[in-house]
């Protein structure tokens, strides 16, 4: 049986881990961040702007490292998004959808009671690494 490879991922373009984690992990040819929480570059302060500008800087954030585990926002399978008050909700969508275009990958959302310093949104994603094929469902000859 082959071995699979596990790799730690560490971004310099990333805000460095608030705890005992790794930025990513890339296992054969999947890569999981972590999740993305929208602070300043260099030191564990939240962006000002409210939940719109946490949540570009997050995925900010989550693009480079993705770049850096030799991936990209275009090979995104999963994502999950907590938000520490749904009234924000359509704002973090908005953001959402200027990364990912039209082309979305699947996705949880939850309403959390709190997140790390204070955080509005908090973003992580489970993407491919490598060559990736994009077909639609239809051209698939499924029926949704």
């Amino acid at each position: 049986m082959s071995k699979v490879i596990r790799k730690i991922v560490t971004c310099s373009k990333c805000p460095k881990p608030l705890a005992p984690y790794s930025q990513a992990i890339v296992a054969d040819r999947t890569v999981y961040c972590s999740g993305m929480i929208g602070i300043e570059l260099n030191e564990p302060k939240l962006v000002p702007g409210g939940a719109a500008a946490q949540a570009a800087t997050a995925l900010k954030h989550l693009t480079n490292l993705l770049r850096e585990a030799n991936s990209g926002i275009d090979k995104v399978v999963k994502t999950t998004v907590l938000l520490a008050d749904m009234q924000d909700y359509a704002a973090v969508n908005e953001e959402y959808k200027k990364v990912f275009g039209s082309n979305f990958p699947a996705r949880t959302c939850y309403a959390v009671t709190k997140l790390p310093l204070g955080a509005a949104v908090e973003i992580e994603a489970i993407a491919i690494v490598g060559d990736v094929e994009h077909v639609r469902s239809v051209e698939l000859g499924l029926k949704l």
